[in-house]
């Protein structure tokens, strides 16, 4: 059984117990959330594809702790001119867990 879920804008293909980052919930660590934007559930032989979401789904999940993602840098420059800018960037991330599929 697996669902597919939205959560920050992307899509995620989660399984119970499946272990994912995710952009940051405002949740505390050694919280529960609970997903309801749930794009599809494939149980076995049985799927359910929402138009857009599967009404009565949901996917319960544990939040595990807050991390930053790998920084990415950021440059920028333009010839000949001396224009330079070098900046970093860490993504703020919660990791869960999911515990449960619903529908």
């Amino acid at each position: 059984m697996f669902a597919i879920i939205e959560t920050g804008g992307k899509q995620y293909k989660v399984e119970e117990g499946t272990i994912i980052d995710v952009e940051k919930l405002e949740v505390e660590a050694q919280g529960s959330v609970t997903f309801d934007k749930v794009l599809l559930v494939q149980s076995g032989e049985k799927t359910q594809v929402g138009q857009p979401y599967v009404s009565g789904a949901s996917v319960s999940a544990t939040v595990l702790n807050h991390v930053k993602d790998d920084k990415k840098i950021v440059f920028k420059f333009k010839p000949k001119t001396g224009y330079k800018r070098k900046a970093g960037h860490r993504q703020p991330l919660t990791t869960i867990r999911v515990s449960a599929i619903k529908f």
